[in-house]
């Protein structure tokens, strides 16, 4: 029996490759075929399904691709509604590859058709769980991503993912590996560990979820409590898995327009949204006028699927060129395949009038102007649960996910100062301001981490 876990830290996503005696399956794959061909060359194994555990929201899956790379059916739990061919199992069907068998157990609550696969080893013991976003290490998958046409709530959703553990996860024995589709920096739950396994025993201890004395009523009202809206690209994201999409060697193959520097004139840049994604002290140096920074040393594709919106922005492209295949992959991954052209050189060879930049200052001068100026506006762009573990007192917060909707409420006449937890968020959010608004961002380099430091040996 071979388990491989294909762990994609930007996406905090787990799709898995398991084979015995040269048959294999693949579960929630990425969007690039790549990697599965290569675990098939490397263990001597041909694919014979591709699982889903539900129709994704936060990436764009690869079953599509696969399916049609090897003609090989794809398989969803009940109730999935899909606009191609593929097996639509029941609960509790087994499928065999080599001497393994794959359950699938119809899981609903994060949406609809969620399932986990329960996979028997050999000897027909069960072995590991395939946990989809049902559940994840430490957490369950949020219940508010497939109301559409529905007719479902939020709260229907979660009681149905409450009985869904009670009666399919929690009868499971202790000693199975759970391995979940998401690790701690995904946004289809809210507490995820980041671990990207454990024994199902372990999580029964330690997972709130699945403690015995916790009522329905109790699970609901945990679940839904300060639970963020979606990014507005999930959306775009589960239609695509739902209807098909390019493959990524088609994408990357595509012919994208190269615009060197004296080619560059403001009809040009208007037509498309510039996308940095240099490293954000490359980009704060100089940068094209109006450019939208999200550096690919970062968590760049959720955040760039995030601020980027909707999946069908054309885009120019800022990247240095060794690069530039990866960055279409990851923009791919999200479904952001409309990148149209790139510029075919440096920032630093374009004329001034294409060109700015972002001030900056180093958490020590933060803290100096802090202490000594009122005439300053603090605003902190991290997430609700970091600002309320701790933040800088006089700071305003307007996360960064919502920040482009919270410019109306900075005010122009005061020097806004700009902090994330380490400086590369508040990058993201400094350039948002200068192409949406009128208001002079500064950038506080190394972020809240660095601040907090100064600001407790001041206290001290």
């Amino acid at each position: 029996m071979i388990i491989e876990q294909i762990y994609t830290k930007c996406l905090a996503q787990g799709s898995y490759f398991i084979a015995s005696e040269g048959q294999a399956i693949v579960i929630d794959p990425l969007r690039e075929t790549a990697p599965y061909l290569e675990l098939c060359e490397k263990h001597n194994a041909e694919i014979k399904y591709v699982f889903e555990t539900h129709l994704h929201a936060d990436f764009v899956s690869g079953h599509v691709s696969l399916a049609n790379q090897l003609d090989v059916p794809i398989v969803f739990g009940p109730d999935a509604a899909l606009n191609f061919d593929a097996h639509i199992a029941r609960d509790g069907d087994r499928f065999e590859f080599g001497a393994l068998e794959l359950e699938v157990l119809h899981t609903p609550g994060h949406t609809p058709e969620s399932s986990c696969f329960l996979l028997y080893d050999d000897q027909q013991n069960q072995h590991a769980l395939f946990s989809g976003d049902t559940l994840f290490i430490g957490d369950v998958g949020r219940p508010d991503l497939a109301q559409e046409n529905t007719g479902l709530t939020t709260e229907d959703l979660a009681g149905m993912l409450y009985d869904s553990l009670r009666e399919k996860i929690l009868p499971l024995s202790d000693h199975l590996v759970v391995y979940p589709a998401h690790g701690a920096g995904s946004a289809c739950g809210k507490n995820m560990s980041k671990e990207t396994h454990d024994t199902l025993g372990n999580q029964k201890l330690m997972n709130y979820a699945l403690q015995a004395d916790l009522s329905k009523q109790a699970f609901v009202a945990t679940l839904v409590e300060g639970l963020e809206a979606p990014p507005k690209y999930f959306v775009q994201n589960v239609a695509l898995n739902k209807q098909g999409y390019t493959s990524t060697e088609a994408l990357l193959n595509k012919q994208l327009k190269a615009i060197n520097p004296n080619e560059l004139n403001d009809q040009l840049l208007s037509e498309c949204t510039i996308l940095d994604v240099r490293h954000q002290k490359e980009f704060v140096k100089s940068h094209l006028k109006g450019s939208i920074f999200i550096g690919l040393d970062g968590t760049f594709a959720p955040w760039a699927a995030t601020i980027l919106k909707d999946v069908n922005t054309p885009l120019f492209l800022v990247c240095d060129q060794p690069r530039r295949q990866e960055a279409l992959m990851r923009l791919a991954r999200v479904g952001f395949d409309n990148v149209v052209a790139y510029l075919d050189g440096s920032i630093d060879q374009c004329a001034d009038q294409f060109l700015s930049h972002i001030d900056s200052i180093s958490a020590q001068e933060f803290v100096s102007k802090r202490i000594l100026s009122s005439d300053n506006q603090i605003i902190d762009v991290r997430k609700n649960s970091e600002f309320k573990l701790s933040h800088v007192d006089e700071a305003k917060h307007y996360p960064l996910m919502n920040l482009e909707d919270s410019l109306k409420n900075i005010q122009l006449n005061h020097t806004t100062l700009v902090y994330c937890a380490g400086g590369y968020r508040s990058v993201i959010a400094c350039s948002i301001m200068t192409k949406y608004s009128t208001i002079q961002p500064v950038n506080v380099e190394g972020g809240y981490s660095a601040i907090s430091k100064l600001i407790h040996a001041h206290q001290n």
